[in-house]
């Protein structure tokens, strides 16, 4: 076991040391301020404190950890094994940056309690970053971090363990609009018949009349496609569905329907089934907790698993709001107009709510990768795309972290904007299982 000298430990600090060196590195740790004890202690050891003892392995303490409040920090990055790190320690410290600061830093997105612009979908902007602005956003710098410390100390301590982590790759699928033109209801669909007349679009019109009439399937009924591949590859799925109210970005079909409870219990007998917080409810916790108990009676178990629709996330009110509900898993960690890790993680991690300086039960998962991001924002080809996620694969295989996509039923029709996608989705799912 690693025994740690500290001279203060504070909530953010237990935090940082958790995350880092039991949920990353995996390796087991104790903090001690006696400092007789740790000059006493004969096996691996190390000293986190603006000064070293004696001639100890020594990590100079940024003031990060140890402070009060949330205040605009200095997170200034610089040239670090052909990488950049933040947060640089003295010449004095074995390492040339503080590993654990940095880490809390962007776990905790520290960044986004600070002041700043939102989108017009009331979203933190990805070209805000300071990931992105140091053309970070595209690895997983925080696990990169972690696995260099790690063999820093090897180096010292060669005797130490850890648990070893192995490469997962895990594939969600939100359903915001199980159907494009069926189940709507009378005006709903009259609406819709309108709307392709003064629009012109004769396509849509004739398509909607063969779903309406039963000669056609529906184009975002691709249910049978996904579950096939699931079954071919032996993989396995998360599904999140959104329940909410009809609204101007909320357009699934009443919760109460039958053909999709019939859909969303037949999801469940093969994958994992999760709640989709509607746009209405990320500001209203009302209307999130009556969301969340419309898909409890429909699969008959308690929700635990939630990622927000238009990735809403505000810090710290998305995810109180989860906790309050006993929801333990969140899927919403990355970014709409930009693939990569938000927060520098490829690996899921305990919610540190910042205002209130305490470590949740709440464990986020971060994305690397959403179809509509590559299509609408990126501009991507199929092919371009495909190529994109690998090397993106690779750096997460490089830590033996977790890659997620997200999907939705829509893009995987294969018509239109769309035509491709589906193979490059199956491809991916099919290295899911390799």
């Amino acid at each position: 076991m690693l025994l740690i000298f500290v001279n203060k430990a504070t909530s953010r600090l237990r935090y940082a040391f958790n995350l880092v060196l039991r949920d990353i590195i995996q390796t087991e740790y104790r903090l001690t301020l006696n400092e007789k004890e740790f000059e006493s202690h004969c096996g691996p050891k190390f000293s986190y404190h603006a000064h070293s003892l004696d001639k100890e392995f020594f990590l100079q303490s940024h003031p990060l950890l140890f402070e009060n409040g949330i205040i605009e920090q200095e997170a200034v990055a610089f040239d670090w094994q052909e990488e950049k790190a933040f947060f640089s320690c003295s010449k004095r410290s074995d390492l040339e940056f503080d590993v654990f600061a940095a880490s809390f830093y962007f776990a905790v997105r520290y960044e986004e309690y600070l002041p700043h612009k939102r989108d017009h979908y009331n979203r933190f902007e990805a070209a805000q970053s300071v990931l992105n602005t140091e053309g970070l956003l595209g690895k997983p710098i925080v696990n990169i971090w972690c696995e260099y410390f790690w063999t820093t100390l090897l180096n010292r301590f060669p005797d130490l363990t850890r648990k070893e982590r192995s490469f997962e790759m895990v594939t969600t699928i939100d359903v915001d609009n199980a159907y494009l033109y069926g189940e709507k209801g009378f005006v709903r669909s009259l609406a819709g018949y309108f709307q392709d007349l003064l629009s012109f679009d004769f396509k849509s019109l004739i398509d909607r009349t063969k779903v309406l009439s039963g000669m056609q399937q529906d184009p975002y009924d691709t249910y049978d496609f996904q579950l096939s591949t699931l079954t071919k590859h032996q993989a396995s799925f998360i599904y999140f569905i959104l329940l909410g109210d009809y609204g101007m970005n909320d357009k699934n079909i009443p919760f109460s329907n039958a053909r999709l409870k019939a859909l969303i219990r037949h999801l469940g007998d093969y994958a994992q089934v999760g709640i989709h917080p509607s746009y209405g409810a990320a500001a209203s916790y009302p209307q999130l907790e009556k969301e969340v108990h419309r898909l409890t009676p429909i699969l008959k178990k308690e929700i635990t698993q939630s990622r927000q629709h238009f990735l809403q996330l505000k810090f710290p009110d998305t995810y109180r709001n989860l906790i309050d509900l006993d929801v333990l898993n969140d899927y919403t960690m990355g970014y709409a107009t930009h693939s990569g890790f938000r927060a520098g993680l490829c690996t899921p991690y305990f919610f540190y709510d910042l205002d209130l300086e305490i470590e949740t039960n709440l464990m986020i998962h971060p994305f690397a990768v959403m179809d509509s991001t590559l299509q609408h924002y990126m501009s991507y080809t199929p092919a371009e795309a495909l190529s994109h996620m690998q090397e993106m694969i690779k750096e997460v295989q490089k830590v033996k972290g977790v890659f997620i996509s997200i999907w939705h039923n829509d893009s995987l029709n294969d018509k239109d904007t769309w035509k491709g996608w589906r193979n490059i989705f199956e491809q991916l799912v099919a290295q899911q299982t390799k």
